[in-house]
């Protein structure tokens, strides 16, 4: 695994701590993203750690990005978990979602004050809203079953929790997951932040269990493959006896890799007029908002500008 060079950066420098840095699109993408953008052509450097790394290191990292002038903020991936349990004292200040959730997604700062973020209530947001027409839930009844408890359906939860209009929330969600701890982590963060939404949390480690959630939901309803199946490890979470909800939606947080959740959604898509979304729109705000964040400057989450960034992008991964 690469070594990170902890000597002061010559020049201004944004990071990407994750686990294997060197092989994501990314790399390739942002330095045109910093063009277009006019970001003075700063350097961008992954910093790989291992999944659960030693706290010290998640401290050394955390206190170098603090001291270095020229080391302007960072996006978190694999470790904002343990990156914020290790490092929390180090911040000068931390949002309210990061002390929710208990995780560091973005680091920026601001008059030398090193503020630690958590941006994928945000970011997950921003992606439902996307494709989720307006008034859908308040017009419909209709329910969402996320498949997968994992921290990016934590933050969606998190923003229609809190952030989605009271009248216009869907009639229940249901949660499912392979293991239990993450189910009761998130029943825990849902029990302080829950208005009143019927929830239904299921351990089901076989993808037949999903079926029969799938098989009953409300028209117009919603499901979405957070597990990584499709990407991380081969398949989906549910089988091909699956049966989606007749004009409802079929969101994959994944954009890449063999989407076996999407294929199974397309083969419905005309006889159920399902609509189905890929987790692209999901990885361009997530990477945007932190940029926005780290610059300080206005990345519109909408319209040409943004569409010409989706472009950059498709053109440079």
């Amino acid at each position: 695994m690469d070594q990170f060079d902890f000597r002061l950066r010559k020049k201004r420098t944004f990071y990407y701590i994750g686990v294997s840095t060197r092989q994501s699109s990314i790399m390739r993408v942002f330095p045109r993203w910093a063009e277009y953008l006019n970001l003075d052509d700063p350097d961008f450097v992954g910093i790989n750690c291992k999944i659960h790394a030693d706290k010290q290191k998640y401290r050394k990292i955390v206190k170098f990005i603090k001291d270095d002038d020229n080391s302007l903020g960072a996006l978190v991936t694999s470790h904002k978990i343990d990156l914020y349990e290790a490092a929390q004292d180090l911040f000068d200040e931390v949002g309210n979602f990061a002390q929710l959730l208990g995780e560091v997604s973005c680091i920026s700062k601001s008059d030398k004050m090193l503020i630690g973020h958590a941006k994928d209530p945000i970011t997950s947001g921003l992606a439902f809203d996307s494709f989720i027409p307006k008034n859908h839930w308040k017009d419909t009844g209709a329910e969402i079953f996320i498949i997968g408890a994992g921290g990016a359906s934590l933050a969606l939860t998190t923003y229609i929790m809190r952030e989605l209009d009271p009248d216009n929330r869907p009639s229940k969600i249901y949660i499912s997951n392979r293991s239990i701890p993450r189910l009761e982590k998130m029943e825990e963060i849902h029990k302080i932040i829950n208005p009143g939404i019927e929830i239904e949390y299921f351990h089901h480690p076989n993808p037949e269990q999903n079926d029969e959630i799938v098989n009953n939901l409300i028209e117009g309803s919603l499901v979405i493959n957070g597990t990584g199946l499709g990407k991380d490890a081969p398949g989906s979470p549910i089988t091909d006896d699956a049966e989606f909800p007749q004009n409802g939606f079929a969101w994959d947080y994944n954009y890449r890799g063999d989407l076996v959740f999407l294929d199974q959604a397309r083969a419905q898509a005309e006889e159920k007029d399902l609509h189905f979304e890929d987790g692209w729109i999901y990885f361009l705000h997530g990477w945007t908002r932190v940029i926005a964040e780290v610059f300080h400057i206005d990345i519109p989450i909408e319209g040409p500008k943004f569409e010409e960034i989706s472009q950059i992008a498709v053109k440079a991964k």
